[in-house]
Order: C-alpha cells, then structure tokens, then sequence
C-alpha cells in the first residue's frame, strides 16, 4: 500500500501561482509513474501532467507552457508547479501513484486537494 497525501491548494487570483505537493508513504516511490489529474463540478476526472519513474513527463494540452510536475524521490515526493492560472484551472486536484508488478496493476489516489482561481 502507498498513502499519497496532497497539500498546496487554495485560493488564487487569475494569473497566480501555486505549488502542489504529493508525499508518498513508500520508499519504492522512485518506481512509480507518478500523475496529477484534476475533477471539475460536473465534469469527468482527466489527467493534467505525468512524469515516469525515469523522469519522463507529458502534459495535457491546456497546461502546456504554464505547469511543470516534477518529483524528488529523496523525499519522495511529487510536486505541480501552476503559473498562469487560469479560472477554468479551477478544480480538486489529485495526486497519482502507479506501476505494474508483473500483470498486476498498483493504482493509489490521494484524498485531493482544492485549487480555485478566481478574482
């Protein structure tokens, strides 16, 4: 079992920063692809940014430029860096863990955490 626990949300003005922060429980952290994704009200839950165990990332297009995930697995953990937020970023923000150990699939979530941009 890996516990991911999620803290940076909260409130920000349009064209603020903020910086999530996901901390896993496991030291076999540094084998996890690792993701955040985001759920908007009324909307289906998407992937916003991923980075590999080998430190490979990719973005969802509307973040391209303006969020940057990263991981430190001394620590062991994730971060989301979101510049140039925008009202439509609004959303709970999640944190994912992930690998395959044969054919299993190891899949854990964080409990979320809330990021509203507004004025």
């Amino acid at each position: 079992q890996v516990q991911l626990v999620e803290t940076g949300g909260g409130l920000v003005q349009p064209g603020g920063s903020l910086r999530l922060s996901c901390a896993a429980s496991r030291s076999s952290f540094r084998t996890y692809a690792m993701g955040w994704y985001r759920q908007a009200p009324g909307k289906q839950r998407e992937l916003v940014a991923g980075i590999t165990a080998g430190g490979r990332t990719n973005y969802t297009n509307s973040v391209k430029g303006r969020f940057t995930i990263s991981r430190d697995n001394a620590k062991n953990t994730v971060y989301l860096q979101m510049n140039s937020l925008k009202p439509e970023d609004t959303a709970v923000y999640y944190c994912n863990a992930r690998q395959f150990v044969g054919v299993r699939l190891d899949d854990y979530w964080g409990q979320g955490t809330q990021v509203t941009v507004s004025s």
